[in-house]
């Protein structure tokens, strides 16, 4: 039964799939937000995952560090006595 359907997996077309996504930017951050859902759900994936983006796709990288320091730097910035 595993082999029938590790065998059904490899037949299946994704390319219609693919094309959605590609021609639906909600349906592509949806399937993107479940994804990560899933990946951040097991203990190690998620520093998997970021070593990937660090590694693979520096310019998403650089990004989300660009993010982390402006929102650390506004954070900074918000405290009642003006910072002091």
């Amino acid at each position: 039964m595993k082999t029938q359907n590790l065998e059904y997996r490899e037949n299946v077309d994704l390319e219609p799939f693919y094309k959605v996504l590609e021609n639906d930017s909600k349906m592509l951050e949806s399937a993107f937000e479940i994804l990560l859902d899933m990946i951040t759900s097991y203990p190690g994936t998620t520093k998997n995952l970021a070593f990937l983006i660090k590694d693979e796709y520096p310019d998403l990288f650089k990004e989300i560090a660009t993010i982390c320091v402006s929102e650390s730097d506004k954070s900074k910035g918000s405290s009642c006595c003006g910072g002091n």
